[in-house]
């Protein structure tokens, strides 16, 4: 079996490492999916236009040849083993991601790339199919899962005044709101399930080319900078 990408990402996550652990999470984070060949042209996204949401299979490019039969979610403390079949963890036996995100443009010219939101993508995430989320089929209401039964709990998330004023004055083609990312991203705790806090350890993260870096606290998360690599 060969499988070639379709489309190539351009994210504002510039790396794994606080990216959100599931898509829609972070709905104000940015992407676009670029078309390659011979999938670059109009013809290929007529009619996409008319969905507000997306499924995009694509590879963990930054997670192949690493995957164990059990894993330890996030979601459980990172102390509980499950079956890597039973969970969403990215190293997975053929590494292959599903992701539903907010289709927010198709655009065709000067090349053809889908602007997308939610996305929980890395950039450069190579592309494998996309195609319409269809509400009939794929939300079902009376769906469970015992491990991941809600959204994660948020943490309040503090950003000095300087450093918002700093984010408010970022613009890109894909109309990202850089203070809502950083505090949606932040919320969620990015750290490894299995650290404890440490009001002196300071994380960083690439993120719309900046070095994002925030430490814990009392009081929750604090962003202390956000400098442009």
């Amino acid at each position: 079996m060969v499988v070639e990408p379709i489309a190539r990402v351009h994210s504002c996550f510039g790396e794994k490492f606080g990216v959100p652990r599931q898509p829609l999470l972070a709905d104000a984070s940015r992407a676009s999916i670029e078309l390659l060949p011979p999938l670059n042209v109009a013809d290929a996204v007529a009619g996409l236009e008319e969905n507000s949401h997306i499924w995009v299979v694509f590879q963990f490019h930054q997670a192949a040849g690493q995957w164990s039969a059990k894993v330890r979610p996030p979601r459980l403390g990172g102390n509980k083993k499950l079956g890597v079949l039973a969970t969403r963890s990215p190293f997975r036996p053929n590494n292959i991601g599903l992701s539903v995100v907010r289709l927010l443009e198709v655009r065709t010219s000067p090349k053809v790339e889908l602007i997308v939101g939610g996305a929980d993508l890395v950039d450069g995430t190579p592309v494998l199919d996309i195609k319409p989320y269809v509400p009939y089929a794929d939300a079902l209401d009376h769906a469970e899962s015992a491990f991941a039964d809600a959204a994660p709990a948020l943490i309040t998330v503090n950003i000095p005044e300087a450093i918002l004023h700093q984010a408010k004055a970022y613009k890109d083609d894909w109309g990202t709101d850089l203070p809502k990312l950083i505090e949606q991203v932040l919320a969620q705790d990015p750290r490894p399930a299995y650290q404890k806090n440490d009001p002196q350890r300071i994380y960083g993260m690439a993120l719309c080319g900046f070095n994002l870096c925030w430490r814990y606290t009392e009081r929750g998360i604090e962003v202390v900078s956000l400098e442009v690599f």
